[in-house]
């Protein structure tokens, strides 16, 4: 009996400490990943205002004049090169164009003309989501008056919430996270691999995202 105790406690005692490690080790690589970020939310919201005044008749206009400007103001993390996924998650389903992908950041376009709505997902990251067109409805549980967002807006949802969020008939968003975005993958990947069963898709986002990751940290950038 006592040495089985003995055991016990033995064993009880490595978890504490690998799980003290672990997140040490976290907390400890948390400060760090902020050095990456080369992104500033209110720079994409004046991006997509300006171009949502000059494009405002001509979604797929819009869209790649954002990419362009955003090119030129970031040159090196912009991809040009159109590539449309769909992206399955927390039940909601849209299409998007990644622009920019790395472990601290990604920049996508991001919506549905058929609209979609769904779980926002819980992270840890903030995320910024910039209307371009169409409308985005959100609440926290609890709340009793939903939010909207309009073109032009920005729906920020910070680290660690989530919301439930409707596009009612058709949006498109220029969608900004900043955190720790591979630990973001799993919410993303969870409805294409047991719900949609789609692994062209899957193959595709893993391509593309791996592809973009690969090369910003080929040029220093986590």
């Amino acid at each position: 009996m006592g040495k089985s105790y003995e055991k016990k406690g033995s064993c009880l005692m490595k978890l504490v400490f690998i799980g003290t490690l672990l997140v040490s080790l976290f907390l400890g690589l948390d400060q760090y990943i902020s050095r990456g970020y080369i992104f500033d939310p209110k720079v994409l919201q004046q991006v997509a205002q300006k171009n949502i005044e000059l494009h405002s008749n001509d979604s797929h206009a819009m869209i790649t004049n954002i990419a362009a400007d955003l090119k030129k103001t970031y040159p090196g993390h912009i991809t040009l090169k159109e590539e449309w996924v769909f992206n399955n998650a927390g039940g909601a389903m849209g299409s998007m164009w990644i622009l920019h992908a790395s472990i601290s950041e990604y920049v996508i376009i991001f919506g549905t003309p058929v609209g979609t709505e769904g779980h926002s997902g819980r992270f840890f990251a903030d995320d910024y989501f910039i209307i371009l067109e169409g409308e985005q409805w959100a609440y926290k549980a609890g709340e009793l008056v939903r939010e909207v967002y309009k073109p032009g807006e920005m729906h920020h949802l910070p680290r660690g919430d989530s919301q439930q969020y409707k596009i009612p008939e058709h949006a498109w968003a220029l969608e900004y996270a900043q955190g720790w975005v591979p630990l973001m993958l799993p919410f993303g990947f969870f409805d294409t691999i047991f719900s949609t069963v789609d692994y062209v898709t899957l193959y595709n986002t893993l391509r593309l995202t791996g592809k973009a990751i690969i090369s910003e940290l080929l040029q220093g950038k986590i």
